[in-house]
């Protein structure tokens, strides 16, 4: 994971000596808009954008995820880079198709020559006007979840009006704790920073158990934006998170009701369809050699996620 400043790549890990061991993510570097208002520079055209993803990346696999839901594949063409991000970071294993750049980090630097940061996915192009929209995912969510309906004639909201407070706030508890948690987690580099990521994670899922429990969503009756942000950490933690970043207390299947939640979740229309373990664990085993120095990938372990589960005793789907 290397960064570019000033336009000019650089092979560098994170900086964990100046925060105790601590690992500290990096804020989007583009936040635009796509958005249904005949002033905005980002319309909703058909065509128009291209997503670019790592089916490894739980932060692109949200934007996967809103882009099947919303009926959005006809609509927004996806290239995948390789699950290997080595000393030039996100690569693509062939040319990608819009420049022929070889590297994510060219895409960048296609839209602003001199950028300084990481280079993240996902990403948002706009091919009008050859530059990023955003590279944040919990924005580019938003802008699928709504600003398309014209084209597709989807309009089934994952972020309601009625229901924006709770997500919000199961947002907010749900990334520093398990989201970004079991990061902090496994790029820890002393054992107090370890420590107190590994204590916050376990206990956010503690409460998330309890919660499903008596609800079957975290936020009311229906499947939200914030079951979706979950999910794609809950997807990854037995194949990964348990074993490479040292989250190992318990595994999903561990938890009856979360494991029972993921079930539910990954069996909706699509969904299993958006989610590659093959491109998950080759990621992180490979990529991350200062963790897994050997680059073995575990061929484990098995995982039961497409078997039955009974949820219908909780609050049905709204």
């Amino acid at each position: 994971m290397g960064k570019l400043v000033d336009g000019v790549w650089h092979d560098v890990w994170y900086d964990t000596k100046t925060s105790g061991g601590k690992f500290v993510r990096e804020d989007a570097g583009f936040r635009h808009w796509v958005t249904n208002n005949p002033e905005a520079d980002f319309q909703p055209e058909s065509g128009r954008y291209h997503l670019y993803v790592s089916l490894a990346c739980p932060w692109a696999h949200r934007t996967l995820i809103f882009r099947a839901l919303k009926g959005l594949e006809s609509h927004i063409d996806v290239t995948v880079v390789c699950p290997d991000m080595l000393d030039k970071g996100w690569s693509f294993g062939l040319p990608e198709p819009l420049f022929g750049h070889s590297h994510l980090h060219q895409m960048y630097t296609q839209a602003k020559a001199d950028y300084s940061g990481r280079v993240t996915v996902p990403v948002l192009w706009d091919k009008k006007t050859q530059t990023i929209v955003s590279n944040e995912s919990s924005e580019i969510i938003r802008m699928f979840n709504t600003e398309f309906n014209e084209l597709t004639g989807d309009d089934k909201d994952y972020y309601p009006l009625k229901l924006q407070k709770q997500i919000d706030e199961w947002n907010d508890f749900v990334y520093p704790a398990i989201n970004n948690g079991v990061y902090r987690c496994g790029f820890a580099t002393t054992q107090e920073a370890y420590e107190e990521a590994y204590h916050a994670l376990f206990s956010a899922l503690d409460k998330v158990e309890q919660h499903l429990v008596t609800h079957r969503y975290l936020a009311g009756e229906q499947i939200t934006e914030a079951d979706w942000r979950l999910f794609t950490t809950l997807v990854r933690f037995d194949a990964v998170y348990v074993g490479h970043f040292k989250c190992n207390k318990k595994r999903i299947a561990d938890y009856k009701n979360i494991q029972g939640y993921l079930k539910e979740l990954y069996q909706v229309k699509g969904i299993k369809e958006t989610t590659d373990f093959y491109h998950i664990k080759r990621h992180y085993y490979f990529s991350h050699a200062g963790i897994n120095p050997t680059q073995v990938v575990p061929l484990g372990p098995d995982l039961d996620l497409d078997t039955p589960h009974d949820r219908d005793s909780l609050n049905p789907l709204g």
